[in-house]
């Protein structure tokens, strides 16, 4: 069996014992749709010359180049759950999709430090959240992307010691990265120029060892905002920035707390439902709200943050 992707004819195999083929050809299924989903947000399958390939293992799953071991038991979800809780990951095969999303990052762009893991882990967990959005809609991608959060533990930095081969300790470069790039995509506001900083990745970095430090200085010149302060706050820091605000009158006074020094992203808020965009930094801030009537105020959820409203804090989610 075989798929026309952006590359021609893309060979796929499955391999599989023969008392599980029925289960095998009806899961599989999903692998050719997979790839034109990928192929879409990060270009073109890396490994064409080696085909691609599904081989049942007694695990549950792992990538390797253009040869996945899938052990997910020809279930939906991860091993029947949805990491999210949201009920979108019950809608396809986890092990098939997150390992097929390795193929791009992990197994064609590679960390040259293995304390860069996050590239591979929070990239394919981020591709989770755009496989939803591509077959279920933008609101479903969000959904399932904010859903991740719950597992996030912030007890170590992401990024932690160079040139020890350390893994990272925790799953955080997986959801917390993935977040982190969710709220990247926000402040973007441009999913045409954010899908084209995807593919010029994997096109820039096809077949290549990288560093945190070329990932973060592609994506600020792709983009023409200067990211490294986000990057530096969810990968290397375990506070998560804190919008803080209040109302006073016609004015809104607002600050980022609860973060490095110089983090100064961009936020979306809604006033009465409709958007404006903010540039918080640590230092207090005001917006003339023209204030008529009663305004009603909420951050966009999409963003990884915290909120404190008047003293009383409450969690983004």
């Amino acid at each position: 069996e075989g798929v026309t992707g952006e590359k021609g004819p893309l060979d796929m195999d499955y391999w599989d014992l023969s008392y599980n083929e029925e289960k095998a050809r009806s899961q599989f299924k999903e692998a050719p749709r997979t790839i034109k989903g990928f192929e879409y947000w990060f270009g073109p399958y890396p490994f064409y010359e080696d085909g691609y390939k599904l081989v049942t293992a007694p695990y549950l799953g792992m990538e390797h180049q253009s040869n996945i071991a899938y052990g997910n038991h020809f279930l939906q979800g991860y091993a029947g759950r949805d990491l999210s809780g949201t009920g979108w990951g019950m809608k396809w095969d986890f092990i098939l999709v997150h390992e097929s999303g390795h193929e791009w990052f992990g197994n064609s762009i590679t960390c040259r430090d293995i304390a860069d893991e996050w590239i591979h882990e929070s990239f394919t967990n981020y591709a989770e959240t755009l496989y939803t959005g591509y077959y279920f809609g933008r609101k479903a991608g969000d959904e399932y992307n904010a859903g991740l959060r719950k597992n996030i533990k912030n007890e170590f930095p992401i990024i932690r010691y160079y040139g020890v081969n350390l893994s990272p300790e925790e799953t955080d470069e997986y959801y917390k990265g993935s977040n982190m790039i969710h709220t990247i995509r926000q402040v973007i506001n441009n999913d045409s120029l954010f899908r084209g900083i995807l593919r010029g990745l994997n096109k820039t970095f096809y077949h290549k060892t990288v560093t945190a430090a070329d990932i973060e200085s592609y994506i600020n010149q792709a983009s023409g905002i200067n990211f490294t302060p986000v990057f530096n706050q969810y990968l290397k820091s375990v506070l998560i920035p804190e919008f803080e605000y209040r109302e006073n009158g016609r004015r809104l006074r607002y600050r980022w707390n609860n973060c490095n020094p110089d983090f100064n992203m961009p936020l979306r808020i809604f006033v009465n439902d409709r958007p404006c965009w903010l540039k918080p930094s640590t230092r207090w801030q005001e917006l003339n709200l023209h204030r008529k009537k009663d305004y009603s105020i909420r951050t966009d959820p999409n963003f990884y943050i915290t909120v404190k409203n008047g003293g009383n804090p409450s969690r983004v989610r």
